[in-house]
């Protein structure tokens, strides 16, 4: 797959959550069947350096915005077994470097879910800017173990594929 990695035009963004989304893919029955579903940006900015791997980026992600088109298991995720999305409400994304490796970029940054912090690279599938507005698709993978999210191992798959598909608006002022 080729990447198109445009570098962006510097300046502040804001994330449009509601053009923006995270879908994932997990697997679960004991690796038997694939599991889809997203989750819903509440909030993010992101600061685009010159140069760029000076950037910076902080989102949020509503944890009780899982939807796998399947309502029992969404309450089940949201549920203390799993997100606890009640007593923590939200995801935090926060970057600490971009980098190039191996000739494509990754924005290296901390994951916290449900008060525990655990590094993550996004690996920058598309950058597209003009002006005013930023598009960004990225991949990762969660292992929800790393965060003390072990219930019903087996049942429930240990890795979550992400993709993140963010539209942010440039700040005009």
């Amino acid at each position: 797959m080729t990447t198109a990695v445009q570098l962006p035009v510097a300046g502040a963004y804001r994330v449009d959550a509601g053009a923006s989304r995270i879908s994932f893919t997990t697997r679960h029955m004991f690796g038997l069947d694939t599991v889809r579903g997203t989750f819903a940006p509440h909030e993010g900015h992101i600061d685009v350096a010159d140069p760029v791997d000076g950037s910076a980026v902080r989102a949020t992600v509503a944890a009780g915005s899982v939807d796998t088109g399947n309502a029992t298991r969404d309450r089940m995720v949201r549920s203390g077994t799993y997100l606890d999305a009640e007593r923590h409400p939200y995801f935090t994304f926060v970057s600490t470097e971009a980098e190039q490796v191996d000739g494509r970029w990754v924005l290296h940054g901390t994951l916290t879910v449900r008060d525990v912090s655990r590094p993550i690279d996004l690996h920058l599938e598309e950058v597209r800017s003009d002006e005013s507005r930023l598009r960004v698709v990225a991949t990762a993978v969660v292992d929800r173990y790393e965060f003390g999210i072990t219930a019903m191992r087996g049942m429930t798959g240990r890795r979550l594929s992400l993709r993140l598909e963010v539209v942010a608006e440039k700040n005009l002022g």
